[in-house]
């Protein structure tokens, strides 16, 4: 199993596991699953789509709720904002869910601790088994503290290309353009790596699994960027 201490992560949620095997299916990738030649239904898999499912009710319930003005189309972009992928990493990041998930020696080697889409669907899996494990009230008590939290900053990352080209267009502050300065990895797995860049000058950088996501990073550190210089 790896010595990993799923006590600790226990603690990091505030919430022990009855069923501790649900924590660890939870945390088992596909790749360590096959690796070791364990049932690939004992990954996190199955229980990663069921999070997806009531990360989604959960969500979908705090914004009809906490915005009874907004019309359904903003509900929408303000959920997806909360739960895309890049948002679900956030989360993962402040847990550092990466360091309890066990891997599979190419996903470890090819830095899958720290990838969104691994790190993001352990978030949901770990939704699902704390569903599985206590019922919707505890898996909603993590969603509102863990997901639905620094709302502003996802929303902003969410938006960060559109509010970025709008802020340069406003300020005629120059030309813009995003530049690809990278590419690793195999074709199923590419890193790209972007600068966003303006009058020739690098104000932002980011990486991501696709071009159109490291120029989402990219933006979202050329915003902060350029609202530091306005402080």
């Amino acid at each position: 199993m790896n010595n990993f201490n799923f006590g600790e992560l226990e603690k990091k949620i505030g919430y022990k596991f009855r069923d501790e095997k649900l924590l660890k299916q939870a945390m088992t990738h596909t790749s360590f699953a096959n690796e070791q030649k364990i049932n690939k239904l004992d990954s996190y898999e199955r229980i990663e789509f069921l999070g997806d499912a009531v990360l989604e009710m959960v969500s979908s319930e705090y914004f009809y709720f906490n915005h009874p003005k907004t019309t359904e189309g903003n509900l929408t972009k303000m959920r997806a904002s909360a739960v895309c992928e890049p948002s679900l990493a956030i989360t993962a990041r402040q847990l550092e869910l990466g360091q309890y998930l066990l891997l599979g020696k190419g996903e470890e080697a090819t830095g899958g601790r720290d990838r969104d889409s691994i790190i993001a669907d352990g978030v949901e899996a770990l939704i699902g088994a704390i569903y599985l494990d206590a019922g919707i009230e505890e898996a909603k008590k993590f969603i509102l503290t863990f997901v639905l939290n620094d709302l502003e900053n996802k929303q902003l990352f969410y938006d960060a290309k559109s509010i970025l080209q709008e802020m340069i267009q406003t300020k005629k502050a120059g030309e813009f353009s995003y530049r690809l300065v990278g590419e690793e990895g195999p074709d199923h797995e590419k890193l790209f790596k972007t600068e966003a860049v303006l009058d020739g000058k690098v104000i932002g950088y980011g990486e991501g699994q696709s071009k159109k996501l490291s120029e989402q990073h990219a933006a979202y550190e050329a915003l902060l960027c350029l609202r530091n210089e306005k402080k």
